[in-house]
């Protein structure tokens, strides 16, 4: 196990690496002088320079990746080129409504997409099953910002339950304001990424029925479905919690849309107005510790399956 934990260590650190490498000289491609859009549109070419030496952009991208880098690996993420703030100190700030924001989508997911995946499968060819196989279907290829406006029309508009956009300004001080403002967003990507979990949950419950020991236990007088809750599902759930790792990846990319649609505070609202602001250190920083999170939690999500699936253990 010690050996497993250090080579899949070894390849977190090599896919940051990586992560960081394509992420920094990608950007350079895009369009646009950050230091032009500090200077103004009537700045003449000597002010501009000067910013771009105090900046360091005069610098060969060589060097201004590895003065980045080098800060990253001393947990200084930069500061903002136009802002003057540090990248840390916005992460956390903007954190506070991102974080709460996946996690409860995460746990909409789960809660909905398990049960009726499992249910689908057990109701196999018969009209239920495939009505819940049809609608998992067909809500997986909702995009998020069609299924989000549908939400905020009925919850917001005609039921007037939730608030439709914004976040109150009091923040957490104020929790039951700040959950409602999230549970909308929340709702639309747990609603879509469920669905496309439930899919998983389904194919992995019609696979547990086939294996011998559910076969066995039903052989030995147990219904086909109790057989499939008492033997089939710690199958299913070591299948789930592998895909919970590709989910998150999902929910991080639903939070940057869903958040310009309900105009929330996070971080994916920050990233796409940073982009705008041609604040390149700034993206950089952000996007590197989106793609450290979603590399992190598939690493820990690879420990946890290791250690819970008997069959990994003895084949090591």
């Amino acid at each position: 196990m010690i050996r497993y934990t250090l080579t899949r260590l070894a390849l977190l650190l090599l896919g940051l690496f990586v992560a960081s490498v394509l992420i920094f000289f990608t950007l350079r491609v895009l369009p646009g002088d950050v230091a032009q859009l500090i200077a103004g549109t009537g700045s003449t070419p000597e002010q501009v320079a000067a910013i771009r030496e105090r900046l360091g952009l005069d610098q060969p991208l060589p060097l201004q990746y590895l003065d980045w880098i080098g800060g990253v690996l001393r947990g200084d993420l930069g500061t903002s080129q136009i802002t003057g703030s540090t990248v840390a100190s916005e992460l956390v700030e903007k954190a506070q409504v991102t974080l709460p924001l996946g996690i409860m989508a995460l746990v909409i997911a789960v809660l909905f997409s398990v049960p009726l995946g499992v249910l689908s499968a057990m109701r196999r060819g018969r009209a239920d099953g495939t009505a819940l196989s049809v609608g998992a279907q067909a809500v997986a290829a909702v995009p998020v910002v069609w299924a989000g406006m549908m939400l905020v029309v009925v919850f917001a508009v005609w039921l007037g339950w939730l608030p439709a956009q914004g976040f109150p300004r009091a923040g957490w001080s104020d929790p039951w304001a700040a959950f409602r403002a999230l549970l909308l967003p929340a709702l639309t990507i747990g609603i879509v990424e469920g669905a496309m979990l439930m899919r998983f949950v389904r194919s992995a419950t019609l696979q547990a029925v086939g294996q011998d020991f559910v076969r066995t236990a039903a052989a030995k007088g147990l219904t086909r479905d109790a057989a499939l809750l008492r033997h089939g599902l710690p199958v299913v759930g070591l299948s789930v919690i592998t895909v919970l790792g590709l989910q998150v990846a999902g929910i991080i990319v639903g939070a940057v849309v869903i958040e310009q649609l309900f105009t929330l505070p996070g971080i994916g609202r920050m990233l796409v107005a940073d982009v705008g602001a041609r604040d390149l250190l700034k993206v950089q920083g952000e996007l590197l510790v989106l793609t450290g999170f979603v590399l992190v939690v598939g690493f820990v999500v690879d420990l946890v399956h290791r250690l819970i699936d008997p069959r990994q253990r003895e084949a090591a």
